[in-house]
């Protein structure tokens, strides 16, 4: 099996929690990370955008159990709110990417020669630009928001996924059942997506899980910088932007309730995507 081409993860912690406690953990904090997502207006104590300058860095306790920002906002609720920007960003970086680096890789592996050559070096190109400079040259020109940086962002993550998938491809494509199929007149559409995608699913789904951690931490990042979402929308990026006079106060909750939900998501997901990588690499 070919070794993942993925950025520099926690392999040693998933190492440790894969079967174990670590990974359940993991899962655990995962599905705590959709539910929020999927059901923030009915467990939200309040209003994420509701201002009461009373309450304006108010610490945990009495109807602010996370605390409040400098305009009264209950950091409870905006966290949970935030883990639908927080999510939907990098799920639609992933999606993408996952789509665009699988057209690529198996269309290199499969004809090989010059479409090979030309796809490799294209993703070399592609590669060689950080993701995150991209997204700022972007936003640069288009202006501020998330669906310039996602897209930017899933082009910059597809070779990732287009290198992964070209070589574990090439080494299938040896098998037995790939000539089989080529004997019995199955053309190399059918072949790929029928019987060949389908067995080197696992390996794309370990490194889009990993991918997801970092495309969470690369919009949190440009929204920090405020270059993605905005403000008042609740997102944890843009929500560490606005606590930072806060510090200056005294007051760390609004910097380390949204920080923390970020830390927390990015191991979770580095967690899962290692573990599932470890799995698969032991077949």
């Amino acid at each position: 099996m070919e070794t993942f081409a993925v950025r520099p993860g926690l392999r040693r912690l998933g190492g440790r929690g894969r079967g174990g406690g670590l990974l359940r953990i993991a899962l655990a904090v995962i599905a705590l990370l959709v539910l929020a997502a999927v059901l923030a207006p009915l467990i939200a104590p309040a209003d994420p955008d509701a201002v009461d300058l009373s309450a304006a860095l108010a610490g945990p306790g009495g109807d602010h159990l996370l605390g409040a920002d400098a305009s009264g906002r209950d950091l409870l609720s905006r966290v949970i709110y935030g883990a639908r920007t927080g999510l939907l960003g990098p799920l639609g970086v992933v999606a993408i990417s996952t789509v665009l680096g699988v057209l690529v890789g198996l269309t290199a592996a499969w004809h090989g020669g010059w479409v090979d050559t030309a796809l490799s070096r294209s993703m070399e190109l592609v590669f060689a630009f950080p993701g995150l400079l991209l997204a700022i040259l972007v936003v640069a020109m288009y202006g501020p928001g998330q669906l310039g940086p996602m897209i930017t962002l899933a082009v910059a993550y597809t070779p990732f996924v287009g290198r992964l998938v070209r070589g574990v491809a090439r080494g299938e494509m040896g098998r037995p059942y790939i000539a089989a199929y080529r004997a019995l007149g199955f053309g190399g559409l059918a072949i790929c997506l029928r019987h060949l995608l389908p067995n080197i699913a696992p390996v794309i789904l370990a490194q889009s899980t990993i991918n997801f951690g970092y495309a969470l931490l690369d919009l949190a990042g440009l929204a920090f910088l405020g270059l993605g979402v905005q403000p008042p929308a609740a997102d944890w990026g843009a929500m560490i932007n606005e606590g930072q006079a806060a510090v200056l106060q005294g007051a760390l909750g609004p910097i380390l309730v949204p920080g923390l939900a970020i830390v927390l998501s990015v191991i979770a997901f580095n967690i899962v995507g290692e573990s599932l990588a470890d799995r698969v690499s032991r077949r």
